[in-house]
């Protein structure tokens, strides 16, 4: 989970979605992040790495230095390199540690709402499932299903690439094998593409009788 948090931060800390807008501390924490890693960064490199415009990288570096947490170091007469202070260090872990932290109460909550979407099947005593999408998602929902009981028979997924390669420990199959697969259901773990796998097995569920959740 650490892995998984650290590369959130150093990826993905500053994308604008849909829901999980950044805020000021979140850009503050990327670009301390970045210069504790790499104090020769230039702004261009800064925003091109952290999604920020030129402005925006200025506008923070001017003010993370009145702060005392960057401090400029010119390299010539045109450049200089953005080194974070002892107190920019102690700031940036500090900032990671509550980041983390949020982090990690969010895939808590996704974990359990997952289970929640699956006590349906619980209470009916299936536990043989399928997961279909090899994803990030999916590695949330094999997770998730740690400990509980359930069974995951096999793993499915349309991308010809994944086919035959191992996933957590499964063996990434196509499709067609649901033809073959004694399962009581077939999660779908592609968030992003719900309806179209929906469609596409559920001629197997009709013909074999399993069930298919969706998220």
């Amino acid at each position: 989970m650490a892995d998984q948090v650290e590369n959130v931060v150093t990826g993905m800390l500053i994308t604008d979605g849909c829901y999980l807008k950044p805020s000021k501390s979140t850009r503050v924490l990327a670009i301390l992040d970045a210069l504790s890693r790499d104090s020769a960064l230039s702004q261009f490199e800064l925003g091109r790495q952290l999604n920020l415009s030129g402005a925006m990288v200025n506008q923070y570096l001017k003010q993370l230095q009145n702060d005392g947490l960057v401090e400029f170091l010119p390299v010539n007469g045109k450049s200089y390199r953005y080194a974070l202070t002892d107190q920019g260090h102690q700031s940036r872990q500090r900032m990671f540690s509550d980041y983390s932290s949020e982090t990690v109460r969010l895939y808590s909550d996704i974990k359990e709402y997952v289970l929640h979407k699956l006590d349906g099947l619980k209470s009916e005593g299936k536990r043989k499932l399928a997961l279909f999408g090899a994803s990030e998602t999916c590695e949330v929902v094999l997770s998730a299903l740690r400990g509980t009981g359930f069974q995951v028979l096999a793993l499915l997924d349309n991308d010809t690439k994944k086919q035959g390669q191992v996933f957590n420990g499964h063996v990434v199959s196509a499709p067609h094998v649901l033809d073959q697969v004694d399962c009581d259901a077939v999660v779908i773990t592609s968030f992003g593409k719900q309806g179209e796998i929906f469609e596409q097995i559920e001629p197997y569920s009709k013909k074999r009788g399993f069930q298919i959740v969706r998220f």
